[in-house]
């Protein structure tokens, strides 16, 4: 699989939050910080499609 590389910023409340999620779940390997953004990212696109879909159908 082909990936690309983005940087990104966030609070360290957000990152502590989420690192340890990712540890809770059994996780800390690499990688997976990377799968739980990449998860979290098509989760809220999806989500989005969802309720455009929703709207447009409802008007």
């Amino acid at each position: 699989m082909n990936t690309v590389r983005w940087n990104i910023a966030v609070s360290p409340d957000v990152d502590q939050s989420v690192r340890m999620f990712i540890a809770a779940q059994g996780g800390g390997r690499k990688g997976d910080l990377s799968r739980f953004i990449e998860e979290a990212v098509r989760a809220y696109l999806f989500e989005r499609a969802v309720e455009q879909a929703k709207v447009a159908t409802a008007g």
